[in-house]
């Protein structure tokens, strides 16, 4: 019997050891849980109104379960705070719950009702102010679309122009030898065939040419003033079209009535007092410089052009720069 005894006594210290120990480990874990203090009742209430649990939890456990009212403002004032949901480890009661039902009085729920259309009325207007944000967003980013587009446009067009111009320039040097070549080639095929020396004539016709080249010359020179005094008149009067208008189409029938009639001396003398051609013309500086590049020349109280100074081809150079400045949108842009 005494073995017996002997024998068991081991496993009996082993096991009481090990359940001191489990309690000990039991209430070290305990004092190290996170407990929320609340009462039933006010968390009822606070629910009752549509708060989650643990927001109302939450809520009473700051405030102290001092009041219903209080839990309601904390939980408007700490409505964006990220951890408001989070669900509490434990949560105790630390009143006995009456069995009484509980009253919602109708202050309490007005109040509530307040706090709620409050939050919903800030973040509406947090909203309206956010849409307000993006829609300028949206328009700046659009002009800053449109100018940039613009800007490209722009560069293109003026690349392509140059281009053009390059190419128009080496198509009129490549003629030039070409009938610099034929001329050389022809004076050798005579000279060859025994004909008599055309060097004076060459020299004449030489001098023809430099005439005829010096005159083109001019008339170029020419019509580039004219598109110049056009393009100034447009953009000098860009807020007014219409008078920018009606001044091409005043200058055009001058222009047009001195070329059809050269011989009738009332189409080529302008009044300058004249009120219509005053309103119209006189009163624009681009206007008078269009019609002295014409040839019209002051006389007094005239703009007068004499007949032996009409070149048909300055004037029909004018028309076509007329035309085009009226029924061209692009005309002078560039």
């Amino acid at each position: 019997m005494l073995a017996l005894f002997i024998s068991l006594l081991p496993f009996s210290i082993y096991k009481s050891s090990c359940i001191v120990l489990q309690q000990k480990e039991a209430t070290l874990f305990k004092s190290r849980m996170a407990f929320l203090e609340v009462k039933q009742k006010l968390l009822r209430k606070v629910e009752s109104l549509g708060f989650s649990r643990a927001r109302a939890a939450r809520a009473l456990h700051v405030t102290g379960n001092a009041s219903f009212e209080d839990a309601i403002d904390w939980i408007v004032h700490h409505e964006n705070d990220p951890d408001i949901d989070q669900v509490p480890l434990v949560a105790i009661e630390i009143d006995i719950e009456s069995p009484e039902p509980f009253h919602i009085t109708e202050e309490t729920k007005k109040k509530a009702n307040e706090l709620r259309d409050q939050i919903l009325k800030e973040k509406e207007k947090e909203e309206k102010e956010l849409e307000k944000r993006r829609e300028k967003d949206r328009i700046r980013s659009g002009k800053e679309l449109q100018e940039a587009k613009r800007m490209a446009e722009g560069t293109e067009w003026k690349r392509y122009k140059d281009s053009r111009q390059a190419e128009i320039k080496e198509e009129k040097k490549a003629k030039e030898k070409v009938l610099q070549a034929l001329e050389q080639n022809k004076i050798e095929r005579k000279r060859d065939l025994g004909m008599p020396s055309e060097v004076t004539r060459s020299i004449a016709a030489k001098a023809i040419t430099i005439g005829a080249q010096e005159k083109y010359e001019h008339k170029s020179q020419n019509s580039g003033s004219m598109r110049e005094c056009l393009r100034s008149l447009r953009h000098n009067q860009k807020d007014d079209p219409e008078k920018v208008r009606n001044a091409f189409q005043t200058l055009f029938t001058y222009v047009r009535n001195v070329a059809r009639n050269p011989d009738e001396e009332r189409v080529r003398k302008i009044p300058l007092g004249n009120p219509l051609f005053q309103e119209r013309v006189g009163s624009l500086k681009e206007g008078i410089e269009f019609l002295e590049l014409c040839g019209f020349q002051r006389d007094g109280d005239f703009l007068y052009l004499p007949r032996d100074k009409v070149d048909r081809d300055v004037l029909v150079t004018a028309g076509l720069l007329l035309e085009s400045a009226m029924t061209n949108p692009f005309f002078g842009i560039l």
